[in-house]
């Protein structure tokens, strides 16, 4: 996964985080669960605001 891959996170993340409130997660927790994540393999400056808020919006949407 790319950080572009941003349904394919928001999936990943909803199912290894059920848990979470995805509003209540800080950019820089999120930043780093991202890059934990099984099958991620992208740059960290290659991530930006505007795509850790699409993921947090996304992840939302699949709880």
């Amino acid at each position: 996964m790319k950080w572009t891959d941003v349904r394919d996170i928001a999936i990943a993340l909803a199912d290894s985080r059920p848990e979470t409130d995805p509003l209540s997660v800080r950019f820089t927790d999120l930043m780093r669960w991202v890059m934990e994540l099984p099958g991620f393999d992208d740059q960290p400056e290659r991530c930006n605001e505007k795509i850790l808020e699409a993921i947090q919006m996304t992840w939302l949407d699949e709880r």
